[in-house]
């Protein structure tokens, strides 16, 4: 959408990949600049890849450790944060923000004690739809050497992910001091994960926000880290201690029309209003 002089907003309509919607940009772009003869245009406010964007995604990190800590205890922290992985400015700024507080944490002169050190760093997962390639980025970091693939065109019932991960947002996503890892679902997992946040937890969510829920019930490869990683603690502490996992459920863009048809094809002609 783009604001004109004195006329409200506009709404432009694309299609609903990346390299679409950057095509309808250029042109909108392109045609105010003419009819502004050749001055200034529309602005575009990036939706990832810029750092003013991530990082202001980064308070999502801030808020919910917080929230955390109001809850456990101050100095406590998450053994692991998920996020949706599409442009990646929500990961990039996410793991930014608790690379940031573990680095306070280290460099503090307080000495922890042996409870607070096996919990001194939050890892932090980027979780994609695997559907028609769109688990781009953990394809990226499988590479050898990782490199960023610049184009996806995936039809994923998580259409807030159907895009290739960010110029500036792939440099934090392939540094491993930031990014723990990155794992993908299928179609399948992604509908069973959106029905038990409908069903049980009550949430309404659009299909990306339900892509980190079903890495946690259904990735096989990160349940195994959680595991590997719980039976070093138990083996360096001596007991075993279940794993406070944060999980960001972001994205409300859908209506109750788009979500019924998901789990029932025969409303593909239009779920009733009364």
């Amino acid at each position: 959408a783009f604001k004109h002089a004195g006329a409200g907003v506009q709404v432009v309509f694309s299609g609903s990949t990346s390299s679409e919607r950057e095509a309808v940009v250029e042109s909108v772009v392109a045609e105010q600049r003419k009819a502004n003869g050749g001055g200034e245009g529309p602005i575009l406010v990036p939706p990832y890849d810029h750092p003013d964007i991530i990082l202001g995604q980064g308070t999502t990190g801030f808020e919910m450790e917080a929230q955390y800590r109001e809850l456990r205890g101050e100095g406590e922290r998450f053994d692991a944060v998920l996020t949706p992985l599409g442009g990646a400015g929500l990961l990039g700024g996410v793991a930014t923000w608790f690379r940031h507080t573990s680095n306070t944490t280290h460099n503090s002169s307080h000495v922890p004690d042996r409870r607070e050190v096996k919990r001194q760093e939050t890892l932090v997962f980027g979780c994609e739809p695997s559907f028609q390639g769109c688990n781009d980025a953990e394809m990226d970091l499988a590479a050898s050497p990782p490199k960023r693939v610049e184009h996806v065109k995936s039809l994923t019932i998580a259409d807030g992910l159907r895009t290739p991960v960010g110029i500036l947002n792939w440099k934090i996503v392939s540094d491993k001091g930031k990014v723990a890892g990155v794992f993908s679902v299928s179609e399948e997992e992604i509908k069973m994960a959106l029905r038990l946040l409908l069903e049980r937890c009550k949430v309404f969510v659009e299909p990306s926000a339900a892509v980190p829920v079903a890495v946690v019930l259904f990735n096989r490869e990160f349940r195994e880290l959680v595991a590997r990683k719980q039976a070093r603690e138990e083996k360096e502490m001596g007991q075993r201690r279940a794993w406070d996992v944060g999980i960001v459920l972001s994205g409300g863009n859908a209506t109750v029309e788009s979500i019924g048809k998901l789990f029932c094809p025969a409303l593909e002609g239009g779920v009733g209003r009364r």
